[in-house]
């Protein structure tokens, strides 16, 4: 290969790439690279390109002969910061002298991805564990000291069943979140009655107001609205939302549901329909509302627990509206009660 074969070669590659001399100074760099580690010099030592120990090192061996190719982790300092990388330095022929080709690809998106992946698998691990553990305690009793005790059978069954009911939703709400995710590139074209939607989902949740004494009133579902959308996911963003109104603000004696046209929303770049849940409970503090809408984040544990909450609910509305290239925003203040917003678009026409 000639230094203009290597030129053109580098040229065409997408990430960052480096070639060293036999005398590890700098023979050619794409332009990736040097948007990375910003302007390279030809002839400069490498050394002074990429000050890591380890790439160097590397460099230097796969230059001598020791190895051609070479692949480590490494952290490396860039014209914005450091970025985890895995850097490969592989041997390459340069006319008729041996060079160093330093490839760098960076890393730190799968390493997040990573973290993402062992915090789902431990939050999931820890919901489990809480409710078998409880059934495995309760059966231990039954099977021992409370053998022949009917009263505390009634009553250490009817907490498994809780427990056992637990687990479900949460299993259910994990198969939910993930056909979710794996829907949320492809958006709903065929049009749904949103308003109707919404009534559905207030008749259902009505007798659950009722035992808790709470009001549930709605405004501008008597109209005629259709939007693009997936029914049963639109049901049960609606269906989360009021019900967390209802367990969590429902101190307040009201939750109010409305449905309102919005002529050109920004955010959306046209028109759209708001859905309003609001309810007069005690409020969410401003330090916890960016957090709402992450797995398993509660504001209060074991009063979510209590109520069945699976702390999956959010994560799953802010998928689906997503899927529908709206917005949710969340409005709340402490002793003020809280509002919970989902802006749909009101036409497919924005991707």
């Amino acid at each position: 290969m000639t230094a203009n074969d290597l030129r053109r070669t580098l040229a065409a590659v997408p990430i960052p790439m480096l070639v060293a001399d036999a005398e590890t100074r700098m023979l050619a760099a794409n332009d990736a690279a040097e948007v990375l580690l910003g302007p390279i010099e030809a002839t400069r030592p490498f050394v002074t390109v990429l000050r890591h120990p380890e790439v160097n090192t590397a460099v230097e061996t796969v230059l001598a002969g020791g190895d051609d190719r070479i692949r480590l982790n490494a952290t490396i300092r860039t014209r914005e910061g450091e970025m985890l990388s895995e850097v490969t330095v592989s041997a390459l022929t340069v006319g008729r002298a041996r060079a160093a080709a330093v490839s760098i690809e960076d890393r730190s998106g799968h390493e997040e991805t990573e973290l993402m992946r062992r915090d789902f698998v431990a939050n999931v691990s820890h919901e489990l564990r809480t409710p078998l553990t409880a059934l495995m305690g309760f059966i231990e009793t039954l099977r021992g000291p409370a053998k022949n005790d009917p009263v505390a059978h009634d009553r250490f069954l009817a907490i498994m069943e809780r427990e056992a009911g637990r687990m479900n939703r949460l299993i259910g709400e994990l198969l939910s979140l993930s056909r979710v995710e794996q829907e949320e590139r492809r958006r709903p074209l065929e049009r749904v009655e949103l308003a109707a939607l919404l009534r559905a989902a207030i008749t259902t949740l009505s007798p659950a107001a009722d035992a808790a004494g709470v009001s549930l009133e709605q405004f501008g579902t008597d109209q005629q609205v259709t939007v693009p959308g997936d029914s049963d996911q639109l049901v049960q963003v609606f269906h989360n939302l009021i019900e967390n109104a209802l367990k969590y603000g429902g101190g307040g004696g009201l939750v109010s549901v409305s449905l309102e046209r919005i002529e050109h929303e920004p955010v959306l770049r046209g028109p759209a329909w708001a859905v309003t849940v609001a309810d007069r409970g005690e409020g969410i503090e401003a330090r916890h509302l960016p957090r709402l809408t992450e797995r398993f984040y509660r504001v209060d544990s074991h009063r979510s627990r209590e109520q069945g909450g699976t702390g999956l609910g959010l994560a799953i509305v802010k998928h689906i509206v997503n899927r529908h290239r709206g917005r949710m925003k969340i409005e709340s203040k402490r002793g003020e009660g809280s509002r919970f917003i989902v802006l749909l678009p009101e036409s497919a026409g924005r991707s």
